[in-house]
């Protein structure tokens, strides 16, 4: 199957160059109830978005589509854009502090033609946002407790790792030196620890390490390649995606996958999906329900143009 560019290792490239030549995507937002163990269907259309956000007082979904945002109600009625000023081309890595006051976008800027992508800072209710990295390509994954910082996927000199910085921007701190891809940072809810991925071990898993990148600690150890960590609330268990064939570094659309929920006590993996048509767009993003009882998600499907 030929895409219409290559695929960049783990962090966002835009999904749009990775959809097989001659076909139109159909997406599809899905909320799963733990308690229920079901994935209900709230909204389907003909057109491509992707990695939804629960807004931290649970009256909507932030997805991105064709690089805007946009809020979805919990049962699938549009709401309209939020206003982001002239970051138009955000990518699927993006969300809220803890506290729900501040909103954290990936974005490229129209005027570079390379594939790119800069952090950005933004009030919950839109606006102005203002530029956090100076440096490309970087991506935001998550945010400290407190608000005061700001993890990121990077690629510096070649490698990507995990990087740090104040959430009001600075000097960035590399906080993982490992060879290959270290990806998907995301912060525990008690900011002991910062999740990730990683393939350092030859197979992409889930590791955790302390707030300042120290004592890295393997989650995951089976023969699947597992991304993107989202720690529920009750800082008990998270969701992750599994591909079901290995990608080495890749993180692309358009391969079967399944949601996972890792327990972080005693590292035992169950499934909660079947597997299904997904990968970049599905689940990048934290996307919980403030109450810790459900969470977002999409999937795919194709059609000829």
């Amino acid at each position: 199957m030929k895409y219409l560019a290559i695929l960049l290792l783990g962090c966002s490239l835009s999904l749009s160059a990775q959809i097989p030549a001659g076909k139109k995507v159909i997406s599809s937002l899905y909320v799963y109830d733990l308690a229920s163990g079901k994935s209900e269907l709230i909204l389907t259309e003909k057109r491509h978005f992707e990695a939804p956000n629960w807004s931290r007082d649970g009256k909507f979904l932030l997805i991105n589509a064709y690089g805007k945002l946009e809020k979805i109600s919990p049962k699938g009625e549009k709401l309209g854009e939020l206003n982001t000023g002239s970051v138009a081309k955000a990518n699927n890595d993006h969300g809220y502090s803890f506290d729900g006051k501040s909103l954290y976008i990936s974005s490229a800027k129209a005027e570079i033609k390379e594939h790119t992508s800069f952090i950005y800072k933004v009030g919950s209710e839109g606006g102005s946002p203002v530029q956090l990295t100076p440096l490309t390509p970087s991506y935001w994954h998550g945010v400290s407790p407190d608000g005061k910082t700001i993890v990121y996927c990077a690629a510096r000199n070649g490698n990507y790792d995990i990087y740090s910085m104040s959430s009001n921007g600075g000097d960035e701190i590399r906080l993982t030196t490992t060879d290959g891809l270290d990806d998907g940072p995301e912060y525990s809810p008690d900011g002991k620890y910062i999740y990730i991925n990683s393939y350092r071990s030859g197979m992409m898993q889930i590791w955790r390490m302390k707030a300042d990148g120290s004592d890295p600690e393997q989650m995951t150890f089976d023969a699947h390649s597992n991304w993107f960590a989202h720690i529920a609330p009750t800082n008990k268990v998270a969701t992750i995606i599994t591909y079901m064939e290995d990608q080495k570094q890749a993180h692309p659309f358009g391969h079967q996958v399944k949601l996972r929920l890792l327990d972080l006590k005693t590292k035992e993996v169950k499934d909660l999906t079947e597997a299904f048509y997904g990968g970049q767009g599905t689940i990048n993003v934290p996307s919980w329900s403030p109450d810790g009882k459900k969470f977002a998600y999409v999937r795919y499907a194709l059609e000829d143009l």
